[in-house]
């Protein structure tokens, strides 16, 4: 199974290889100021998804719901 794995890396890496490059040209060549721009977007994402989640969840309520303790 290892081998069919591994096509799948090699193209993992090489999307992973074209996004950078494609952030680095949107930011006029400046990996710099890519990894910021990068930065700056993963903060907006992050506030983003706190504001979807619920507050509950946020502070780890349980309810009991899906308990799977059966002590």
């Amino acid at each position: 199974m290892p081998a069919a794995a591994t096509p799948t890396l090699q193209s993992d890496a090489q999307e992973l290889e074209a996004a950078a490059d494609q952030a680095i040209a949107a930011c006029g060549g400046d990996a710099r100021e890519a990894v910021k721009a990068l930065l700056i977007a993963n903060e907006f994402l992050e506030r983003e998804m706190e504001e979807r989640v619920s507050r509950g969840y946020i502070r780890g309520v349980k309810h009991g719901r899906f308990d799977t303790y059966s002590g």
